[in-house]
């Protein structure tokens, strides 16, 4: 994409993609006026552009044809519902409680004909909107509606309660409906009910289906006007009824119209609760129904305090956009879970509570065990050790830890075993303390057991078969409790617990284990019972390659096996899988016909020849592009997490100015557009990695607290730890618009700086508080930086 400079062809890139950047002509004043919430809500990156506070239980968004909720290139909008998820790629994705605000008469025969069903129907009701004049900013949301007279539409929120203020054209009487009974597109509502408690106030149930195919579950809520209405009516599958107060039941339209005799400004406070109809009350009790204005500058003032945990100088604009909305969309999940009286729904499906503490949910761990986790380890260790808290807790009330957990269920979505490096890098991190041994334990369990059959949770499925044998059998039949299971895609599952038990290893030595430490660390090296050194493939031989039961290689029927198909593999091939090794690198470049052939490998995996050439232009045309491309490709896929790690295999390898190059090229996907963000921006996971890419360090090993370094993208950095300790990263002349490699480093404080030649700081020497102070080059030749073999960091579970 840099036929002429990077942020030209940036630029070119999003004009071509039809849609309109959003630019500025001054830097903001502080971070939050350099968030766009509109990055990601095209090109399924499935972020949300309505309010919300961090980590929020409520989220106040629009609707339209999309299953995240919106969809940049919509032209109408169905409501603005009350829950959503960021950046998920599942459909079902909430958008419960929906509300939209309507002018004319209701009733038979009348403009909103009560007597026909389809009348309440959200896709004929929607309002026509406008992009002019709509905003988008961390807990503030604002559109102009231009049917129904015309309504300018405000959205905001408190941790459990979200708040939107109509404005009406016209003086005269106006409506607000509530839709329980249809949520965000592919959102399957099997049941809701709702009425009218006073003239203020509306109250009922949402029973809609957990994400990825998982159970209903029943969301409670209550919505208070500041004004009267002075008449109202209720809808079901049959209609609408003039003057009712309820409707419940089971799957169908439903819900309720209230009518206010003038319009001119209305605001509603809806809070909602898992728990029960009283912990929506209390929700909305606590949160207070308060003026638009000050609950608006509530959110601000806490995101302005949250983004403040970095700041960043140097770069254009847009860049700046990028990083700080990268930095918002990390911190809006998981999502808090417990209601403002510490209750909260827990996996045995008994209400607990949660005293001094914040109880989370919404647990995306396939991918943000990878990036999302650390960034907040990092810099919201508070959060991370209720983060941790609440992982335990799942574990104490299920009997097992959870992979995908999502509204007191566990999913069994997605494969491997995503909670071992997500909660040792908590312990690393420092998140665990007084519950190590509880954790391990917890861990050691799943690592090494099964869930029974009558348990909810699928653990590792595969484990029989690692257990005595090394790898999980490749069996796309093997039976399972929710989406996936392990045996489906055997390969990566295998290559993930290898991860996983590799990272444990270093918990059970911390904790004088010694036995566990050596019997894990030698599981992380099981990842060899799958390289098949016959297999050849772009001038390229030795693969990872499933087994089925007994041991035998897969072959698929009547062709030789390819490492670019998906047998096997879960969302990538046996070409992005190679570099999930990188607790072993020896062990890797040893299978791979050692470093040289290593290199060549990642060169090609990279199309890195054509990349120094125009960076820009071959990872959008080279790189796997599609957002769900997962299959039958043998490049580098940055939409998706299995190799999001893998530019930092350069480094580890011993080659880290490709890694620079590499990191660089990558940003030139992250751009201050709708499609700005690369496939599916996962709870987070796509943002953090960019934060960390972009501030230069990456935690490319699991359960080590080491950051992987490469030359930062602004010329200074400064991470604020809640220690009150500062991260201090300097690049003098750094410029996203080219290539720029290190050509050398000083690490310390001022007289106490010295030059170093590693490339990598540990969490405890960032905890400390340094200075990383880089000198930039555009020549690659003068990039020597931390290329002798002592520079990378120790693999932890080498041979």
């Amino acid at each position: 994409m840099r036929s002429r400079t990077l942020a030209g062809a940036v630029a070119l890139a999003v004009v071509a993609a039809g849609l309109t950047p959003v630019t500025a002509s001054a830097r903001p004043a502080d971070a939050l006026e350099s968030v766009n919430t509109f990055i990601g809500t095209q090109d399924e990156g499935n972020t949300f552009p309505g309010a919300s506070v961090p980590f929020g239980m409520t989220q106040v968004s629009p609707q339209t044809t999309h299953y995240a909720g919106y969809l940049y290139t919509d032209t109408a909008i169905r409501g603005f519902g009350h829950f959503f998820l960021s950046g998920a790629g599942c459909w079902e994705q909430g958008g419960l409680v929906s509300t939209l605000p309507t002018t004319g008469d209701v009733g038979p025969g009348a403009a909103f004909d009560t007597t026909k069903p389809t009348t309440f129907d959200n896709a004929n009701y929607a309002a026509p909107y406008t992009h002019d004049g709509e905003v988008g900013k961390p807990g503030y949301y604002k559109v102009h509606l231009t049917g129904y007279g015309g309504v300018d539409v405000e959205t905001t929120a408190s941790t459990r309660s979200g708040v939107e203020r109509y404005t009406f054209d016209k003086s005269g009487p106006a409506n607000v409906f509530v839709n329980v009974g249809q949520a965000n597109a592919k959102e399957p509502v099997t049941g809701s009910s709702v009425r009218v408690v006073d003239d203020h106030t509306i109250a009922g149930t949402v029973e809609a289906q957990a994400f990825c195919g998982g159970k209903a579950y029943t969301t409670y809520f209550t919505t208070k006007f500041d004004k009267p209405f002075t008449s109202y009516g209720t809808w079901s599958p049959t209609g609408g009824t003039p003057g009712s107060k309820t409707s419940e039941g089971g799957a169908g339209l439903r819900g309720a119209w209230l009518t206010f005799p003038k319009g001119d400004q209305i605001t509603a406070t809806t809070s909602i609760s898992q728990v029960d109809a009283h912990g929506a009350d209390v929700n909305l009790a606590a949160s207070r129904v308060r003026p638009f204005e000050a609950v608006k500058a509530d959110a601000q003032r806490t995101w302005r305090q949250e983004l403040s945990s970095v700041d960043i100088t140097g770069g254009t604009p847009d860049e700046r956009t990028v990083f700080y909305t990268s930095l918002y969309h990390a911190f809006l999940q998981p999502l808090t879970a417990n209601d403002a009286d510490g209750r909260y729904y827990g996996f045995d499906k008994k209400i607990h509570r949660a005293i001094g503490w914040t109880y989370y949910d919404f647990f995306s761990l396939w991918d943000t065990y990878r990036s999302q986790n650390q960034l907040l380890a990092l810099l919201k260790p508070d959060r991370a050790r209720d983060i941790a808290k609440s992982i335990l807790a799942i574990h104490e009330q299920g009997g097992w830890l959870p992979r995908w957990a999502y509204a007191s269920q566990e999913t069994n979505t997605m494969t491997g075993d995503p909670v071992t490096p997500f909660l040792v890098d908590l312990w690393r991190f420092g998140a665990l303390k007084g519950d190590e041994v509880e954790a391990y334990q917890a861990l050691l369990q799943n690592s090494q057991q099964i869930p029974p059959a009558s348990s909810p949770f699928q653990g590792r499925s595969g484990n029989a078969s690692y257990q005595a044998d090394g790898f999980v059998q490749y069996d796309p039949n093997f039976p399972k409790k929710g989406q996936d299971t392990d045996p489906n895609h055997g390969a990566s599952a295998t290559l993930e617990y290898a991860l996983g038990d590799c990272s444990l290893s270093a918990m059970a030595a911390a904790l004088g284990k010694k036995q566990d430490a050596a019997a894990l660390a030698a599981k992380g090296r099981t990842y060899q019972t799958l390289w098949d050194p016959t297999v050849t493939d772009r001038g390229f031989t030795g693969f990872f390659r499933p087994k089925v039961t007994g041991g035998d290689w897969f072959t698929p029927a009547g062709q030789p096996y390819s490492p670019q198909s998906q047998d096997g593999f879960h969302e990538g091939t046996a070409w992005q899988y190679q570099w999930l090794v990188q607790q072993d690198v020896p062990g890797l470049l040893k299978e791979m016909g050692g470093a040289d052939n290593t290199h060549q490998r990642l060169d090609d995996f990279f199309a890195y020849d054509d990349l120094v050439k125009d960076p820009a232009k071959t990872v959008r045309e080279e790189w796997v592009v599609g957002p769900y491309s997962y299959y039958n490709q043998f490049r580098y896929n940055p939409n998706n997490e299995p190799d999001l790690h893998s530019p930092w295999m350069y480094t580890l390898t011993g080659q880290p100015w490709k890694t620079s190059a590499v990191v660089r090229a990558a940003h030139t996907l992250f751009t201050n557009a709708p499609n700005g963000v690369t496939g599916n921006d996962d709870l987070g996971t796509m943002s953090a990695w960019y934060v960390f890419s972009a501030l230069g360090l990456y935690p490319a090993v699991p359960g080590t607290g080491n950051f992987v370094l490469n030359a930062p993208q602004f010329a200074k950095s400064v991470l604020h730890l809640q220690n009150g300790r500062s991260v201090t990263i300097k690049a003098p002349g750094a410029d996203g618009a080219k290539l720029q490699y290190v050509r050398g480093l000083k690490v310390g404080d001022g007289w106490q700086a010295r030059p170093s030649d590693t490339s990598y700081v540990s969490v405890e020497q960032l905890r400390r508080g340094t200075t990383l102070d880089f000198t930039l080059t555009a020549d690659a030749t003068q990039a020597t930086w931390a290329t002798s073999p002592s520079s990378a960091p120790p693999s932890p579970c080498a041979g």
